[in-house]
């Protein structure tokens, strides 16, 4: 369903132009038929199980045959079935009147299901169609989409830890810098952080609610008093893959779609750190990227290979956290029992996920295109020579000698440390000789700890 060139050029929204071809596994999940496809299945869903409710005799049991023919209106609904639900909506000024018609004019001439007709939409108020549709919409995209794709960006990621758990860095805390690291460490460190989010992410419940106008069940009770509809309607939305949200006004408060968001916000939020970190490496030469044929870097300067992917997909996640932060902010709030501002905000999740989604596909194209440069990495290790001097007071410490930070602080602060000067200081140092000879040994590029095993047990 990507967009034809010359619409692309009049879409309002990137998402349906530019990246159109990009977010094509969200379309049919938050478009407008999207929304429209999940009402129908609610409204069926709904149907069937008032049918199979033995407290309600006016409504018999439908036969097999009957209850897959109104499956197949929700599991086959078409763009076309869609675009009347809009024909409809034009008369009614009201989208899910226009859904309970649409399933009305489709049953009315069967012979089974025909009867049943006042029973579509019974005791609804049109946000207990809503919250259980959206609800089925971001289990789908959380299902199918968000979480195989984090997942495909934890694997390269994974990967490449894997491969570079041996190659020394020289760290920067400040700017500054610091004890070595290996490449491998510091993408292992990612890996982590994505993997405790994406748990979180995967976890995160989606309530649901259909206890009516307020949450009282009132219409319920008025027409069957003796059906206890808690506990009816609780076993309805579990049937559905949602949790249950016994306390309601009219809404279901969306608490859960704001702890999804924040999910998803903070799984951003890291690839946001991740651009930003490989965007310095790649600065200090550190990686070098794969040059594309006849893909130009500047306009004017021949030379640059700019780390556009990086960029891009910074750009991005902000613009889907900013939303996502709305959402989160805005959504669990509602004016007395029900106002309407959460329904237009509802209708931009699937732009929030599409950027996130360009973010990802843009994040894991630079990821492909890059290489590590071995010697940039050793050249800078070498020149930092002072990076020793917290090993040498920690082995200082350990073995009593007097002020050893004090010692190494007049040695390396300010002043320019090399490997001559480093070595001459530990050999002036009264430690033992197996410790005094290891310290000997070291190199900034050894000096990594147990970054190496830490990134391969990831």
């Amino acid at each position: 369903m990507s967009a034809d060139p010359q619409t692309a050029l009049l879409a309002l929204s990137p998402l349906d132009g530019r990246y159109a071809g990009k977010v094509d596994a969200l379309r049919p999940i938050f478009s407008e038929f999207g929304l429209i496809k999940a009402r129908v299945k609610v409204e069926v869903e709904w149907l069937l199980a008032l049918a199979n409710e033995p407290g309600i005799v006016e409504l018999k049991p439908f036969s097999e045959a009957a209850a897959a023919r109104l499956r197949a209106l929700a599991d086959g609904l078409s763009v076309e079935d869609a675009a009347r639900v809009k024909e409809i909506e034009r008369t009614t000024n009201h989208d899910v009147k226009a859904v309970e018609y649409l399933i009305k004019e489709r049953l009315k001439d069967d012979a089974e299901l025909g009867p049943a007709l006042e029973f579509v939409h019974f005791a609804c108020t049109s946000e207990d169609i809503n919250n259980l549709s959206y609800a089925l919409m971001l289990n789908q995209a959380r299902q199918h989409v968000l979480l195989p794709r984090l997942d495909e960006l934890i694997q390269a990621l994974r990967a490449m830890a894997h491969a570079h758990a041996a190659l020394p860095m020289l760290s920067r805390t400040h700017g500054q810098t610091a004890s070595p690291t290996t490449v491998g460490k510091e993408l292992a460190n990612v890996v982590a952080r994505l993997q405790r989010q994406g748990e979180t992410l995967a976890g995160a419940q989606m309530p649901g609610k259909i206890n009516g106008a307020v949450g009282n069940y009132n219409a319920h009770v008025s027409a069957y008093p003796d059906i206890d509809w808690p506990v009816f309607c609780e076993r309805f939305v579990a049937s559905l893959g949602l949790d249950w949200q016994p306390y309601t006004t009219q809404i279901e408060p969306h608490d859960g779609i704001a702890e999804l968001c924040d999910a998803q916000r903070r799984i951003d939020t890291i690839c946001i750190d991740l651009c930003r970190d490989v965007w310095g490496y790649i600065s200090l030469g550190y990686f070098k990227q794969a040059v594309k044929a006849g893909e130009i870097g500047s306009s004017t300067m021949p030379h640059k290979v700019n780390p556009i992917d990086f960029e891009n997909a910074e750009g991005n996640f902000g613009i889907a956290n900013a939303l996502f932060e709305h959402f989160a902010a805005k959504l669990p709030i509602s004016r007395w029992q029900r106002d309407l501002t959460d329904s237009t905000v509802l209708r931009a999740l699937g732009t929030a996920f599409g950027h996130a989604l360009i973010g990802v596909d843009a994040l894991m194209r630079g990821l492909g295109k890059l290489s590590v440069n071995p010697e940039r990495l050793a050249a800078d290790l070498d020149a930092s020579w002072e990076v020793l001097a917290e090993a040498v007071q920690t082995v200082m410490r350990r073995h009593g000698l007097p002020n050893p930070y004090e010692q190494l602080k007049a040695l390396t602060r300010g002043q320019g440390i090399n490997q001559a000067s480093m070595r001459e200081f530990i050999a002036s140092l009264e430690l033992p000789a197996d410790d005094k000879q290891r310290l000997l040994a070291m190199t900034p590029g050894s000096y990594t700890g147990l970054a190496e095993r830490l990134a391969r047990e990831i």
